[in-house]
């Protein structure tokens, strides 16, 4: 999985990970002037969105919505992207759950990962970037996948001592690049 700096990259999809019937708290204008909106989460780069619903839309956090271009059932339109720290306080408990969601609906592509990491820098390689990942650890995951790629997370906790949950790694480090915009390396989160 390449290590990309793309800027303009667009999501299809996305989870609603917080829905404000009457649009943000601090806006002061009358109710019936404000226009309700969602704050999502993209399914496949973890761009945060916010999203001006359609009137009378039916929303639930955790629901997928199309975003992309076309005919949107619940979503009018797409305001902005957001940053981290624009997201409601129930968007940012809701984040780390939808991220975990996302991961293991997409195992394959995130198995894949363990299969095809390789070295950024002679001192630093791409598994190395996963919480709780160190050299000890990398070299046992290279090590193992020598004998044959891994098929899904309980393989890989099954031939690597000491690793438990691979797929909350992969989803612990999405919530960190999307909490931190200055990070280096970036793996998933644009």
């Amino acid at each position: 999985m390449p290590i990309t700096h793309t800027t303009d990259i667009k999501e299809q999809f996305a989870y609603i990970i917080d829905f404000l019937p009457t649009g943000h708290a601090e806006d002061t204008r009358p109710i019936h002037l404000r226009k309700p909106l969602a704050q999502a989460l993209g399914a496949e780069f973890f761009i945060l969105l916010e999203l001006s619903v359609k009137e009378g839309a039916r929303v639930e956090i955790e629901s997928k919505v199309f975003v992309g271009k076309g005919e949107r059932d619940i979503v009018k339109h797409v305001e902005k992207r957001l940053r981290y720290d624009e997201l409601t306080p129930s968007a940012k408990v809701e984040l780390p759950y939808m991220i975990e969601k996302i991961v293991k609906e997409n195992e394959a592509k995130y198995v894949e990962f363990f299969n095809t990491a390789q070295p950024i820098t002679t001192r630093l390689h791409m598994l190395e970037l996963l919480p709780g990942i160190g050299k000890k650890m990398m070299w046992a995951i290279i090590d193992e996948r020598k004998k044959g790629k891994f098929k899904s997370f309980a393989d890989i906790e099954t031939r690597i001592k000491g690793l438990h949950h691979p797929d909350k790694l992969i989803a612990k480090r999405i919530e960190q690049e999307i909490q931190d915009e200055q990070m280096k390396y970036r793996m998933y989160a644009r």
